[in-house]
């Protein structure tokens, strides 16, 4: 079975970018690509250029099982790919730290991503949907376009966009290609949790 790492950078010699007020949103470059030669994955770059978050699984593709790590190289997130017929599920077990070593937080996933239906847009055009549940709050969370690699939004229950994607445009207003892409974040968004669904859509596409 393919173990997949994503493993930010130590923080002393590659921080995050944070913005400066906390009700700005952060922005972040998504590069749907491994640093490793002839590897698969993506990374994630602050706002101050700097690699934040990696996700390297070398010469395996279509990993089933992945680990979101903080800038110490801790578990945070451990993300599980399960099957249920035809529907493809991802769920999120959260990770602490505590006397005796590495610990699952809970038994019970704290987030779970569905790939759900295709949904008729405006010109006869489809999009896949995927539903996200946060379980320990039910908390609901939409996001609409992941079936495309490069532009999708993830929204609250009450419509609020939390965070969403796009292709990255320099600052000449050159687009880059689909696997450059800017992530926008909302200020009072968890962005832990964005950033497992971003990776999330990547699996899904098979981009990582």
């Amino acid at each position: 079975m393919a173990i997949t790492r994503i493993q930010p950078l130590s923080a002393h010699l590659q921080p995050c970018a944070a913005p400066t007020d906390p009700a700005e949103k952060q922005v972040y470059t998504v590069w749907m690509k491994s640093l490793v030669f002839n590897g698969h994955g993506c990374t994630i770059y602050g706002q101050d250029g700097r690699v934040a978050y990696r996700v390297d699984n070398y010469a395996c593709s279509r990993s089933r099982e992945v680990y979101v790590m903080d800038s110490d190289g801790k578990t945070l997130i451990k993300l599980l790919k399960k099957n249920f017929g035809v529907f493809k599920t991802w769920k999120g077990y959260s990770y602490r730290h505590g006397p005796a070593g590495l610990e699952q937080e809970n038994s019970k996933p704290w987030f779970s991503v569905q790939k759900a239906h295709r949904i008729l847009k405006k010109g006869g055009q489809y999009s896949s949907r995927a539903v996200v549940t946060v379980c320990m709050s039910g908390k609901e969370y939409k996001v609409d376009g992941v079936s495309h690699k490069s532009e999708y939004r993830i929204t609250a229950a009450d419509g609020e966009v939390v965070a969403e994607t796009k292709r990255k445009q320099t600052a000449s207003g050159v687009v880059l290609g689909e696997d450059v892409l800017s992530l926008t974040v909302g200020p009072a968004a968890d962005r832990l949790l964005v950033v497992g669904l971003v990776v999330v859509c990547g699996l899904l596409n098979r981009c990582i």
